[in-house]
C-alpha cells in the first residue's frame, strides 16, 4: 500500500498544564514534514578502503507551513509562542504523530509515537492581499514515546499500558 500525507495524522496539546487537550494539526497546515536528521560517527579501519559508518543518535525535525487560521488551536499555539516570545520550557509542547495506515489498529485507536518538542517559529508573513503564514520547525527534545492514540477521545497510551 502507498501511504499518502493524509494517512498520517499530527495531534499538538493545545490544552494547560495538567489539563492535555489534543488538537488536529490539519485545517490551516500546508506541510508538516519529518526530518530524522540521524548523527552518524564514522570509522576507518586500517585494513579497508571505505570507512564504517555507525548511527549514534538522532536530531529530528518537524518543518511546518501554515496559513494562520485563527480558530485553530493547533495554529494558535505555535502563533502564541512567537507572538509572546517564550523560551525554554515555555516553548515546548507535546506533539503526537498517528499511522492511520495501520489497518491492523482496533477502531479509533492507532499507532502512534508522542514527541516533546521545541517551537521554532522562522517567519510570520503575509502580503496585503495574503494570508497570513506562520512557519517554522518543531524540535524533538530528548526521546519519544511510543503508544497508541485514540482519534475519538484524542488520549495517547504509552506502550505496555
Amino acid at each position: 500500500m502507498k501511504v499518502m500525507r493524509y494517512m498520517i495524522a499530527d495531534y499538538l496539546n493545545t490544552g494547560t498544564s495538567p489539563e492535555e487537550a489534543y488538537s488536529l494539526m490539519g485545517t490551516g497546515f500546508l506541510t508538516l514534514d519529518e526530518n530524522p536528521a540521524a548523527k552518524m560517527d564514522s570509522t576507518a579501519y586500517i585494513n579497508n578502503k571505505s570507512a564504517s559508518g555507525t548511527v549514534t543518535g538522532y536530531q529530528t525535525t518537524f518543518p511546518f507551513d501554515t496559513q494562520f487560521v485563527s480558530d485553530e488551536a493547533a495554529v494558535k499555539k505555535l502563533y502564541d509562542i512567537a507572538r509572546n516570545q517564550k523560551t525554554g520550557t515555555d516553548a515546548e509542547v507535546d506533539y503526537i504523530r498517528v499511522d492511520l495506515y495501520d489497518t491492523a489498529a482496533p477502531e479509533g485507536s492507532y499507532p502512534a509515537r508522542k514527541f516533546r518538542v521545541s517551537v521554532e517559529v522562522t517567519g510570520i508573513t503575509g502580503a496585503g492581499t495574503e494570508i497570513m503564514k506562520v512557519a517554522g520547525n518543531l524540535h524533538q527534545v530528548g526521546d519519544f514515546v511510543e503508544g497508541r492514540f485514540n482519534t475519538k477521545t484524542r488520549t495517547f497510551t504509552p506502550k505496555g499500558e
